[in-house]
């Protein structure tokens, strides 16, 4: 299943506070781009449901969050340990890419 953080305080007990590794991805409805990897998050949110959360921030509805780590370009996805960005990739990628930053 995949989250839409709706603000700040959101963001930070369903990320930064979350016992499991958080792949953020940070999109807009407009953007292309975010459009191609959207899919293949939310399937790779259903596979690894049991060892992983996922959660989408529109930059456009909060973008203090997107602000607050840097987010310049989207599609940008973002990994999280123990409230820490672990992985940061910017673009369109393929599955496995995306895989292989987890």
């Amino acid at each position: 299943m995949v989250l839409a953080i709706e603000n700040e305080a959101m963001f930070r007990s369903e990320v930064l506070e979350s016992d499991k590794p958080v792949l953020v991805d940070f999109f807009a409805t407009w953007c292309g781009p975010c459009r191609m990897v959207s899919p293949v998050v939310d399937e790779i949110a259903e596979e690894r449901a049991d060892t992983l959360k996922v959660v989408k921030v529109d930059v456009d509805e909060v973008p203090s969050v997107a602000a607050a780590y840097g987010v310049m370009s989207i599609p940008t996805l973002m990994v999280f340990r123990g409230g820490e960005t672990v992985n940061t990739q910017v673009g369109a990628m393929p599955k496995a890419r995306i895989e292989a930053m987890l």
